[in-house]
C-alpha cells in the first residue's frame, strides 16, 4: 500500500544566547521528543514552504516573519519514515533572536537548548544522527539530504547537495 506524501516546515529558532528552541511533542508524530516547532504546508491552497513557516511561526510562537527573515537551510526527504509516510521538511533559520520561551500549546511545550546539551534529550533518530550534524555544518549555507528509513531502524543518507556557509560569525 503507498505511503502519503506530507510536506512540512522546521523553524530553527535562536535565543540571543545562541540557544536553539525546540518543541517537546505532544502529538505524533515524534510524540514525546524534542523537534524544532512547524507544522504542515496547506497543499489544498497552494502554500508555499516560506509562507507555511511564517504562518506556523505566527501560529506556534507569536511571531510576525515576512520571506526575508527566513533562511532556507535545508531540504529533507524521508522515505518510509517510521512506515507511515513520507515526509518533504524544508528547514528554515528564524532570522530575528526570540527573547523569550513561548507559552505551552495543543502540541506541546517549548524550551531553549545549547548546542551541547542536545545530546542529552530525546530526538527523533533522524534528527540526531543526521539532520542536526547537518544543520550545523549548513547553518548560513545550504544542504539537500534524502533519508531511507527502513523497518529495522536503520537509515541510508544521501546527500544531494552541500553548500557551507563560506564565513560565519554565529553562536553554537
Amino acid at each position: 500500500m503507498p505511503l502519503p506524501y506530507k510536506i512540512a516546515t522546521l523553524l530553527y529558532c535562536f535565543n540571543e544566547r545562541g540557544e536553539v528552541l525546540l518543541l517537546e511533542r505532544a502529538q505524533e508524530p515524534n510524540r514525546g521528543l524534542w523537534s524544532p516547532p512547524g507544522g504542515k504546508l496547506h497543499q489544498d491552497d497552494g502554500e508555499s514552504p516560506h509562507a507555511c513557516a511564517a504562518r506556523e511561526a505566527h501560529e506556534e510562537l507569536g511571531l510576525e516573519l515576512t520571506p526575508r527573515d527566513l533562511h532556507l537551510t535545508g531540504l529533507v526527504s524521508e522515505h518510509g519514515y517510521e512506515g507511515q509516510a513520507h515526509w518533504l521538511m524544508f528547514l528554515f533559520e528564524v532570522q530575528p533572536r526570540l527573547g523569550k520561551v513561548p507559552p505551552p500549546m495543543r502540541e506541546g511545550r517549548f524550551q531553549f537548548f545549547s548546542r551541547a546539551a542536545l545530546d542529552g534529550i530525546s530526538l527523533p533518530q533522524t534528527d540526531r544522527e543526521k539532520i542536526w550534524p547537518l544543520f550545523w555544518q549548513h547553518r548560513g549555507g545550504f544542504f539537500a539530504a534524502h533519508c531511507r528509513c527502513h523497518s529495522d531502524g536503520r537509515n541510508d543518507w544521501i546527500i544531494a547537495e552541500s553548500l557551507p556557509a563560506q564565513i560565519t560569525n554565529r553562536k553554537s
